[in-house]
């Protein structure tokens, strides 16, 4: 078989088909766009080696298998449509600004419910209370709290795809010309999928809300908002370094300084369009800066908690001070440099300058 026919969409979806027994996709939500533009990109652009070319046709087969499962089970248990998703806590920011962390200790809190690995990769049927484990001292693995990109790549617009593969024209169709609002419609569905035994509050993360901000918030208009910030040239360095160690599983072609052009695209048009409905919604957000954060991660955390409108309880704080003794805030090793980069750091500077003068993001030091 052909790499064509290997990521030919049709054949995808016979494959998909086959495993889950159903061929309702959910066509009024608009995602056959993403499936072909990846498909093209995975032949043409992608460069995939052998070993490539079997991990990215499994998680395109499972994209499909899941999103099959969801709308089967949706359509056995209509009345998972009347579940309300309500005041949903958002992390959103530029990749590597510490988000993963402020996720995870907020996770602690059994108040809180965030999508668990486990489930966004298997999600029929739906968790039961008992499965969901709110507040385990230590998530880890499959119950550790899932980004959700993961989430929306059954949709196929999702940032995970061209992070993780050689992907130049659906990036930038990504970043400029989807129509997102299907997408979140997905995410909405697949949350109140989740919750159909387990009532919560959910809290939720991703970088890749900072580009579709808006519509996000036209389905979660209800929505408490957590920005976080840190100076994007740091931040470009670390993301390239990390999307050129993932994309080197899948091929040979990847280079440094091809992902942080990337990275710096990516990261300049997300902050000016986030910047712009801020202002044209007038949307509550609270903004937490990331040398502030890594300092005192405790006033980032009390007023995370004055933003929700809820009590910090002692035992969760408890739970909080232990897993950050085990993880404190920028403890992890660097391996990346900005001379890797190939960018000039004057240019890029003055591109991202009025953001850091809007949000009082200080330079770091570029290593």
């Amino acid at each position: 078989m052909t790499l064509q026919d290997r990521f030919d969409p049709d054949e995808l979806i016979d494959v998909a088909c086959e495993v889950a027994g159903g061929r309702d996709f959910g066509n009024a939500y608009g995602w056959s766009d993403g499936l072909e533009l990846l498909c093209e990109g995975l032949v043409d652009e992608a460069g995939l080696s052998p070993l490539g070319v079997e991990i990215a046709h499994a998680h395109m087969v499972r994209a499909l298998v899941n999103r099959l499962q969801v709308f089967a089970w949706r359509t056995a248990h209509p009345e998972v449509a009347d579940r309300r998703i309500h005041q949903p806590v958002v992390i959103l920011g530029q990749p590597r600004t510490g988000t993963t962390l402020l996720h995870d200790l907020l996770s602690l809190d059994p108040g809180f419910r965030t999508p668990l690995t486990w489930e966004v990769d298997n999600p029929v049927p739906p968790p039961r209370p008992q499965q969901t484990v709110p507040g385990s001292p230590h998530p880890a693995g499959a119950r550790r709290g899932q980004e959700c990109g993961r989430i929306l790549s059954s949709q196929f617009a999702s940032m995970i795809f061209s992070v993780q593969y050689r992907l130049p024209t659906y990036y930038r169709w990504l970043l400029y010309d989807a129509d997102c609002s299907g997408a979140y419609r997905f995410h909405r569905m697949f949350l109140q999928h989740l919750q159909s035994e387990v009532r919560c509050q959910w809290l939720l993360k991703s970088p890749a809300h900072l580009w579709q901000l808006d519509a996000l918030l036209a389905e979660y208009p209800d929505a408490v908002l957590v920005q976080t910030h840190r100076d994007p040239l740091s931040v470009v360095s670390s993301m390239s370094a990390l999307t050129h160690h993932l994309r080197r599983v899948a091929t040979d072609r990847s280079t440094i300084a091809e992902c942080a052009a990337q990275a710096f695209e990516e990261i300049v048009v997300g902050l000016e369009r986030a910047t712009r409905v801020r202002e044209a919604t007038g949307a509550q957000v609270l903004d937490v800066v990331f040398n502030d954060f890594v300092q005192d991660p405790w006033t980032t955390i009390k007023s995370v908690y004055q933003q929700v409108g809820r009590d910090l309880l002692p035992d969760v704080e408890a739970r909080m001070r232990a897993y950050l003794a085990a993880h404190p805030c920028g403890a992890g090793p660097r391996r990346y440099t900005w001379a890797d980069t190939g960018l000039d750091a004057g240019e890029a500077r003055d591109r991202v300058r009025g953001y850091q003068e809007r949000y009082n993001v200080p330079d770091e030091r570029l290593r």
